[in-house]
């Protein structure tokens, strides 16, 4: 959420800002509603000084043995407008909030120009896709050879949009998420949480999927969510706090499974595990300072980019653009991993910074190091490290041999109990 008070004073920025991104300019009815709202407040106030005025001169009058009575009427009439203009200020106060939390980030600066995916930046490739000697087949495909990728059964049980993984490809899944969390935890700083996948509305509108993306979310008939990423359960650690500066940065990850109603991709990526209504996801979340934050967010992407160089898949890093850049983010970029069966590269983590976005929607604080009083908001960043789904669907394609076996990566050797390879034919239910 921006800062009602920066708006005030730069509503032109705010709507240039808005057109960076392809939006209406939104100044102007922000501040008829907050304008109306303080002025409300303003007559309040004045309603209230009146009140006591006159409540002290019957204590007055009446102690000079005079009449009241008029004071007292107009004490009541006074009470009366105070009620009706109360629930008006609370009303056009929650206006206010409402239209506030529909307004996007405002972009960093270096977030290129453009108004779709189409001018997106490359900013680096690592690797070079392997060269075949054979006709690389899709995941979906391998999975079927193997037998062990069921898309059939879960859709009897499940419908569209869902997996049954089997043996070792169960296995592996398995693995590269141990991997992730491993490499995180002990290499790279990151805390591993276990947090909730059932959330309350009020987590959801301080990351910012509410109230913006309701229809993708799944909401249950007792009032929860489940939760579309764990950059929801993780960056709420933070909420209604005060941290101590001292202790930050905050580098948090989780290994969860992740659900998406997938509202508004109808009839995009149907096939195979591209994008189903639950997956499962290694998230990283940092909680800093805001003038750390630029520096965690080349350092968080970083930490995406060991993974894909420790299982030797080709990728690259695209700096998003303005129009092409989330809703709460300031300033994101994609990895991209090399896919075989397509050809192509594909999203397999995004990687943002949200600035004090998140941070004033859910009340994060932090003291800075040497102030007993003072507050700020922290920085907040979040981002795939990675989408464990799409990573085992890239070492499936990426490592495949002619026979439709798939070649273990090395590091994932230690957590398939030494196996080396996934042949076809392999014992199923």
């Amino acid at each position: 959420m921006l800062d009602l008070k920066w708006i005030r004073e730069n509503p032109e920025a705010l709507d240039a800002a808005l057109a960076r991104r392809g939006a209406e300019p939104l100044s102007a009815a922000v501040l008829d509603l907050d304008k109306r709202h303080r002025g409300i407040t303003t007559e309040l106030q004045a309603l209230q000084s009146r009140r006591n005025e006159v409540s002290k001169q019957i204590g007055a009058v009446k102690g000079k043995g005079g009449d009241a009575a008029p004071l007292m009427a107009e004490v009541a009439d006074i009470k009366d407008k105070m009620t009706a203009l109360e629930a008006d200020e609370k009303g056009l106060g929650e206006d206010v909030r409402s239209l506030l939390l529909t307004i996007p980030n405002i972009l960093d600066a270096a977030v290129p120009a453009g108004k779709d995916e189409s001018a997106n930046v490359e900013v680096r490739k690592w690797g070079t896709p392997r060269q075949f000697d054979f006709t690389p087949k899709d995941h979906t495909d391998l999975g079927a050879s193997l037998g062990l990728m069921d898309f059939d059964q879960a859709a009897v049980m499940s419908g569209a949009r869902f997996v049954v993984l089997k043996g070792a490809l169960a296995r592996l899944e398995r693995a590269i998420a141990q991997l992730m969390l491993d490499t995180h935890t002990t290499e790279n700083g990151y805390t591993e949480v276990n947090p909730p996948l059932l959330v309350r509305d009020v987590a959801l509108i301080g990351t910012g999927q509410l109230p913006k993306f309701g229809a993708d979310l799944f909401h249950t008939t007792a009032g929860h969510y489940l939760i579309p990423t764990a950059e929801v359960s993780l960056t709420n650690l933070a909420a209604e706090r005060i941290i101590d500066g001292s202790i930050l940065p905050q580098r948090l990850t989780a290994f969860t499974p992740c659900f998406r109603s997938e509202a508004g991709a109808a009839g995009k990526d149907t096939k195979g595990m591209i994008r189903n209504h639950q997956f499962e996801k290694v998230e990283m979340v940092s909680i800093t300072t805001p003038e750390d934050s630029a520096a965690e967010l080349e350092r968080m992407t970083k930490c995406a980019e060991g993974i894909l160089q420790k299982l030797d898949l080709p990728y690259r890093v695209v700096a998003l653009c303005a129009g092409d850049v989330g809703f709460g983010a300031n300033r994101t970029y994609d990895l991209e991993v090399w896919l075989p069966g397509q050809a192509t590269y594909r999203e397999i983590s995004s990687c943002s910074n949200t600035g004090d976005f998140q941070a004033r929607r859910m009340n994060a604080r932090f003291r800075p190091v040497g102030e007993t009083k003072g507050t700020r908001f922290v920085h907040t960043l979040n981002g795939s490290g990675l989408a464990v789904g799409r990573t085992l669907i890239a070492v499936l394609e990426n490592h495949q041999q002619q026979d439709g076996s798939i070649k273990v990566p090395e590091a994932l050797k230690p957590y398939m109990g030494g196996l080396e390879t996934i042949v076809p034919g392999a014992k199923t239910l």
